[in-house]
């Protein structure tokens, strides 16, 4: 396999082996399937029957439920038999991290189980810090011995198994050969999968979640080349991003990871874990699956010139190296450029939504974390003084009023600036549609182009999947030594929320995890403010955004999809788990009162778990975690070292407070 799919420009589908799960087929160019896991106690026969019920009414192909025990695994039994009685023959998927007892009793139950190779045998105590080639070969002896029993059982049985890898669970043993790596995730699984085939057991999906979508994507990539090198075959692969949140960050995180892999034909189920209840996670699959599963995704990519050879590598960030246009790229942060054009007047009150507060008494300007970079009029001119740090984009070459005259940029086509005479002397951005221009523009014009040290390439495409052209541009000026900066360009034509999130997370997203992009611009069509007249968003529901919340959305996106590729971060970010059977606390409140007292604490990465099984490990790069120890109890860590055990939850998070501030990362508000 010459990279890590079959094409980076036309789309086509990864084939992976067939897996049969019930009556259900997963891999093998069947539909992309979506799942969800249930968050009620599993000894709770009837709540988790219900909860799953209302998970397959939503559209779950497929419903995990935790079985830490062997009691929960042997209570699958009863849940299984109950849904059969009320016409339910979904297949159920049992999830498994501490013990195999367990899992060698689901095995006889339910149509799947789910084991995590870092904590299934192996262990994670980080005291053994190297290991001997004798004793890491002894290690994998042991695993044989613990893991075969599984695999006959689930041989026997016609039992699927899912090995899913977590980037925050890897054992000590991996941690010290490979360290916190993509490729130690990609060689703890292929440990198992070894044993599987030795076993003539093919039965086998693959997973390889984090938090961090960066390292989630470079660990299926390696998945999939490591598979097809040793295998000749590659299994089917579950795609997912552990932790995500809820809300908008969740969904923005999930789409960016998931979707980056799809777009490349990679996956073959994914499950959306939000902190939300399970059947809400259906509708964000559902989204994010039918981009795929239309037949018109190739109408216009297949005349996208291949890529003959990759300039980058896509196993590890980099950013492309760019010169610097002011304040975009080089080593700058990724820009935001607002877009109010739509807009009849554009008044001090407009900025509101895009991160700027006027205050007339004083005639003083705050301005947010998340406040915009530039903000593009159109032909309009901007009649008050802005505030210091923003910058206007005009289709006109302007110098504005007063003191603002040196804040006006023009943007305009490839050939209209070629054509002109008449240019600015700081910035200017120039239009380039990936897809109608890649044709038509020579690489003597890009050249010439980019020899202007003013210039800014605004790259987008009017495919309706524009990410593979895009990325085809990038290569050509890589290819071409061009290291002009880009701002990505992408416009939505959705209407719901969650619609828009996918789109604006999956397009820009892709490029930005690859090093791509110095800025970004994010859009509606204008259908989008016509339609949406009187409607109003709501994350949770089918809705629409309303006209006037739609450039606070855009600009809060931006910044959002900024943030969960990690080349920008503007606000607090919270790691926190779906809840489950494990849970020990309310999740959805807690995390609600947490991100209330500490949405302030600019960078920091909180981790909200529900459970001591498997919360320390799946908070892989938290700063602090703030993990369920038992009824009532929680545990409270700096990194992955345990500061205070055992908290009572009615003090739990002003103790959260206090450790933040005797580690020095609280600031008062």
């Amino acid at each position: 396999m010459q990279y890590y799919c079959n094409s980076l420009t036309a789309y086509k589908r990864f084939i992976t082996r067939e897996v049969k799960i019930g009556n259900l087929i997963i891999g093998g160019g069947h539909p992309i399937r979506v799942q969800t896991m249930t968050t009620t106690d599993t000894m709770d026969t009837d709540k988790t029957v219900a909860q799953v019920i209302k998970c397959i009414e939503a559209g779950a192909e497929l419903v995990r439920i935790t079985a830490p025990s062997k009691k929960e695994a042997d209570n699958l039994a009863n849940i299984k038999a109950a849904l059969i009685a009320k016409g339910y023959n979904t297949p159920l998927v049992a999830d498994i991290h501490f013990t195999p007892n367990a899992a060698e009793i689901a095995a006889t139950i339910v149509e799947k189980v789910r084991v995590n190779p870092g904590n299934y045998v192996d262990k994670k105590k980080f005291e053994q810090i190297e290991y001997t080639d004798a004793e890491y070969i002894e290690e994998i002896e042991r695993i044989r011995e613990r893991f075969t029993p599984l695999v006959l059982i689930c041989k026997q049985h016609g039992t699927a198994m899912r090995i899913g890898t977590n980037h925050g669970s890897l054992s000590d043993r991996i941690m010290s050969r490979y360290g916190d790596t993509a490729n130690g995730m990609v060689e703890s699984a292929m440990e198992f999968c070894r044993i599987a085939r030795s076993l003539d057991y093919h039965q086998i999906i693959l997973s390889m979640k984090s938090s961090n979508p960066q390292v989630m994507v470079h660990a299926y990539r390696l998945l999939l080349q490591q598979m097809q090198h040793e295998f000749g075959e590659c299994y089917p692969l579950h795609l997912g991003v552990t932790e995500a949140g809820d809300g908008e960050d969740g969904r923005i995180k999930s789409a960016i990871g998931i979707g980056t892999l799809l777009e490349d034909g990679i996956g073959d189920t994914i499950r959306v874990s939000l902190t939300e209840d399970p059947e809400l996670e259906i509708p964000v699959c559902r989204d994010i699956v039918k981009r795929y599963n239309d037949q018109a995704i190739n109408l216009g990519n297949a005349s996208i010139l291949p890529i003959d050879k990759l300039p980058y590598n896509p196993f590890e960030y980099k950013r492309r190296p760019t010169k610097e246009v002011l304040n975009i790229g080089a080593g700058q942060v990724p820009v935001v450029i607002a877009d109010l054009s739509h807009l009849e007047l554009i008044s001090r009150e407009s900025l509101l939504a895009i991160g700027y507060t006027y205050n007339a008494d004083i005639d003083k300007w705050s301005i947010g974390d998340a406040a915009a970079d530039y903000v593009f009029v159109g032909n309009k001119t901007v009649d008050f003084d802005l505030p210091g740090t923003l910058r206007i984009i005009t289709t006109e070459l302007k110098m504005g009023i007063g003191i603002e005259k040196n804040k006006y940029f023009p943007i305009s086509n490839f050939t209209d600036f070629i054509a002109s005479d008449h240019k600015n002397t700081a910035l200017n951005f120039v239009m380039i549609d990936c897809y109608i221009t890649a044709s038509q523009i020579a690489d003597e014009q890009l050249l010439n182009i980019a020899k202007n040290p003013t210039v800014v390439f605004c790259l987008s495409s009017k495919l309706q999947h524009a990410m593979p052209a895009v990325r085809r541009m990038f290569v050509k000026l890589m290819e071409l030594g061009i290291d002009t900066p880009v701002i990505l360009m992408t416009d939505s034509s959705h209407l719901t929320t969650d619609e828009h999130l996918i789109h604006f997370a999956t397009e820009t997203g892709a490029l930005l995890l690859d090093g791509f992009g110095d800025g970004i611009c994010l859009g509606v069509s204008e259908n989008v403010y016509i339609e949406s007249a009187g409607k109003m968003s709501n994350l949770s529901g089918r809705n629409y955004l309303s006209n006037s919340t739609i450039e606070q959305f855009l600009n809060a996106t931006s910044f959002g999809i900024l943030q969960a590729t990690r080349t920008r971060i503007s606000k607090t970010e919270y790691i926190s788990c779906p809840s489950c059977g494990r849970t020990l606390f309310e999740l959805q409140e807690t995390t609600a009162k947490i991100r209330k007292v500490t949405n302030h604490l600019k960078g920091l990465k909180i981790a909200i778990m529900g459970c001591i099984v498997n919360g320390p490990g799946e908070m892989a790069d938290a700063d602090f975690g703030y993990v369920g120890s038992g009824v009532g109890k929680i545990t409270l860590y700096k990194g992955k070292e345990i500061m205070k055990r055992n908290i009572d939850s009615e003090v739990a998070v002003d103790e959260l407070i206090q450790l933040l501030k005797e580690h020095g990362a609280w600031i008062e508000k």
